[in-house]
């Protein structure tokens, strides 16, 4: 495992071009974000995509979330209607998720067996410079084997996952709670999995 410290606040350029590298040539790279240490794969690439399975011991059958730069580069991943943008819009960024119909460049083993995904733009310098350097969303899912708890400091992962190709430390991730997700259907909202931001506000946002 290779490991670079980076500055939460101003990540250094040369790092986030090493891990982009990484990316690139299907390897898989923890990154701190708003709420927990993350794993980034390139969503497009199956190969990928399978290497995050195998690393987490994950369920297939559940889908990956993702995290982008900002809301222009969600769109790429999937289709944002009205709804979606408004609260995209009031919440981000920050930890919310929403829960939106997935593009075909999006590998189908990251959609748990569905079609859509969910994603969100993080309020963390290293998460968002990840993904603007990719020029693509990343995959986020927690940093840790399947049904242990979330590593929120880079030596936890380093301990949890010794099989990630890079280690971007910036320090620990606030910790507590994941961030919520949101889905939208016909009758309005609908609270995916609770989280750090509460259901009231999403409510609140779209009325």
């Amino acid at each position: 495992m290779g490991r670079l410290t980076v500055s939460a606040e101003r990540p250094d350029p040369a790092a986030i071009a090493a891990a982009v590298e990484v990316l690139r040539a299907d390897g898989v790279v923890a990154f701190p974000t708003d709420t927990l240490y993350g794993l980034a794969v390139d969503p497009r690439s199956a190969e990928a995509v399978e290497r995050l399975f195998v690393l987490k011991a994950r369920d297939r059958d559940v889908a990956v979330p993702l995290v982008a730069s900002d809301l222009q580069q969600a769109m790429m991943a999937g289709e944002f209607g009205p709804r979606e943008r408004r609260v995209a819009e009031v919440f981000w960024p920050g930890p919310l998720s929403v829960v939106i119909p997935a593009r075909p460049s999006i590998a189908r083993a990251s959609l748990g067996g569905g079609s859509t995904v969910a994603v969100r733009v993080p309020a963390h310098a290293i998460a968002r410079e990840l993904a603007a350097a990719l020029g693509f969303c990343v995959t986020a899912t927690s940093a840790n084997t399947a049904g242990q708890p979330p590593a929120v400091s880079a030596d936890a992962v380093a301990l949890a996952l010794p099989g990630v190709d890079l280690l971007l430390d910036g320090g620990d991730a606030p910790g507590g709670a994941p961030s919520t997700i949101v889905a939208f259907d016909n009758d309005g909202p609908v609270l995916v999995r609770a989280g750090v931001v509460a259901w009231d506000r999403v409510i609140k946002s779209l009325q």
